[in-house]
């Protein structure tokens, strides 16, 4: 870390040194790019994630003496960057400074006011560190093998130090990592077999650095079970002034918490009463002999549609292979009716490694902004095999035949599949936009192709149905997200709001409400970033009239990579 730090500290210097040589766009490019080439090293499984394998043989240091490392670097840079003018820059590095500030400032804030190493034992789950080297053909097997070794190697003591920081989490944190350490366990004893099979003459290199990396993992399981999970008293609400900080660094948007809360209050309403237009003819065609229907209550005429709805639904042997025919039919649905450019880039659908599990029932896995010629993973979570037959009804019900299309719009076609895919083509001078993309502008967009495809009449009013059900959902996420972290939400308050308000099964609702507990502020970007699509596409229709067109409103806003979209909005002209 001192290396780093000294590099850090020269490029300062240096900086100070020649400030009078470079221009404003040469000084930006040079400390964004020392910044990240920085970042990477210390951070070798995110360098994996996004594409730079010089370090795939470390895992990342998460003590303490690391955290402050990491801390004074971000520091450094963020201090660096006060001497970079920006109205002197182009337009494209004069975003990338803001976006550039915004990491550097919730890196550091991070740190000192999350400190998530400290209390969060999924930090230290390195099931992703392995799995990132198998499950995508980047390099040779035998490259991607030796340095898997070296990470097996080095979990031992990453498990010890884990013990040694991790101190009264929230309860749910621990209950979660318990399952992903059984995954992890799993993904080393069983998962990496066949890619040992295929390289025979290295098995015996891995019988140590196995069994000792499964034994440290074992060790750290019952760690977790019989020490942390009795001493997991933490509190998981984050509390307002802490949340406004932190969602106003994950938004990158002026809105504030009430305004978004109000709006989803309203929006909310309307969604429901469009269910009821949509549901009453549906209703109508089950009940055709019924004089009274007018006489029913919203909830009764959306209720049964849906629960009819919910009683044609995959299995866990089926989901996947059904969630492949989906994908076909989007894909000839988009190109078809012209409504973005299609990518070339391939996309496999896979069962959810078990190590992932717990958090979100699908998601993409799109290639690192650094990857070169890699595929996409749509990845679905089946239903815990220790779950009753009653839990795992409930879970098919709400991922039915028509939800799990609308799924699939969301994660692959046209939805994030189809949008990384397009961000990853964007190139500039530094690789600031690409590593540092906005969550809302990617759930936007996901939300926002749900709604594009169904109002197409893609899959008919069951679809839409199940759309403005995914509507309500992001619509309350939003909700819960700041009742539970800025007030006192119960579990129950929010069950009744997402069951009642939102028809969600039991089993989803229950999923969601675990989910709100980890994840502070994310919740909050599929409604805003959803919201913001939407004004930006009502700013082109204003701006073009009869000369709107689109694909190409589609393609120019899928073209500058992942940002925030009031910079999208910028650099669009609108």
């Amino acid at each position: 870390m001192r290396i780093f730090l000294s590099l850090v500290l020269c490029a300062g210097a240096l900086l100070t040194a020649c400030a009078t040589g470079p221009s404003p766009d040469e000084l930006f490019e040079g400390l964004a790019n020392r910044y990240i080439d920085t970042m990477l090293s210390m951070n070798p499984e995110m360098a994996t994630i996004y594409g730079d394998h010089r370090f795939d043989h470390r895992l990342t240091d998460f003590s303490e003496d690391a955290a402050r490392a990491r801390r004074h670097v971000a520091s450094a840079y963020l201090d660096s960057l006060t001497r970079v003018k920006a109205d002197k820059l182009s337009e494209g590095n004069r975003i990338d400074l803001a976006i550039l500030r915004n990491h550097l400032e919730f890196s550091v804030f991070s740190i000192d006011e999350i400190g998530a190493h400290r209390w969060n034992p999924m930090v230290h789950n390195v099931g992703g560190a392995i799995y990132g080297l198998v499950a995508r053909d980047f390099a040779p097997l035998r490259e991607r093998l030796l340095n898997l070794k070296s990470r097996l190697e080095a979990i031992p003591a990453a498990m010890a130090t884990a013990r040694e920081i991790l101190d009264n989490p929230p309860r749910v944190y621990t209950e979660t990592a318990i399952g992903q350490n059984h995954g992890t366990i799993s993904l080393i004893l069983d998962d990496l077999q066949p890619f040992l099979d295929e390289a025979p003459d290295l098995r015996g290199e891995f019988v140590g650095p196995r069994a000792r990396a499964i034994a440290a993992l074992e060790e750290f399981g019952r760690w977790l079970e019989d020490d942390l999970l009795p001493r997991s008293n933490g509190e998981f609400r984050v509390g307002r002034d802490h949340f406004e900080t932190e969602l106003r660094m994950t938004l990158e948007s002026d809105l504030t918490l009430d305004e978004i809360r109000t709006s989803a209050l309203r929006d909310l309403d309307e969604t429901r009463d469009a269910m009821y237009d949509l549901s009453l003819p549906l209703y109508r065609e089950y009940h055709p002999d019924r004089t009274d229907i007018v006489d029913l209550s919203l909830d009764e005429v959306v209720g049964e549609v849906l629960d009819r709805l919910a009683d044609t639904h995959p299995e866990a042997d089926t989901i996947v292979e059904q969630a492949r025919g989906n994908l076909a039919d989007c894909t000839k649905f988009v190109g078809k009716h012209d409504l973005v450019t299609l990518p070339d880039e391939a996309v496999e659908i896979i069962v959810m490694p078990e190590f992932q599990r717990g958090v979100a029932i699908a998601y993409c896995d799109a290639p690192g902004a650094l990857a070169e010629n890699e595929k996409t993973f749509y990845s679905i979570s089946p239903p815990p095999a220790d779950w009753t037959d009653e839990q795992k009804a409930s879970y098919f019900r709400e991922y039915n035949d028509h939800m799990l299309i609308n799924l699939t719009v969301h994660e692959a076609m046209p939805g994030h599949y189809l949008q990384l895919a397009h961000s990853n083509r964007f190139t500039s001078t530094t690789p600031v936009r690409a590593l540092f993309s906005s969550g809302v502008f990617v759930e936007g967009w996901a939300t926002y192709a749900e709604q594009l495809m169904a109002d197409r009449d893609f899959g008919g009013p069951e679809l839409k149905l199940q759309q403005l059900k995914m509507r309500l959902r992001l619509l309350i996420n939003s909700i819960i997200d700041q009742d539970i972290h800025c007030g006192d939400m119960t579990e129950q308050e929010a069950m009744d709001l997402m069951v009642g308000k939102g028809f969600q099964e039991e089993g989803e609702a229950a999923g969601k409400w675990r989910r709100a507990q980890m994840s502070s502020t994310q919740l909050s970007t599929y409604y805003v970033g959803n919201m913001e699509i939407n004004r930006l596409r009502g700013l082109a229709e204003d701006k073009l009239g009869d000369k709107f067109e689109l694909k190409a409103f589609h393609d120019e806003l899928l073209s500058y990579g992942s940002p925030a979209p009031k910079y999208v909005q910028q650099l669009m002209g609108l």
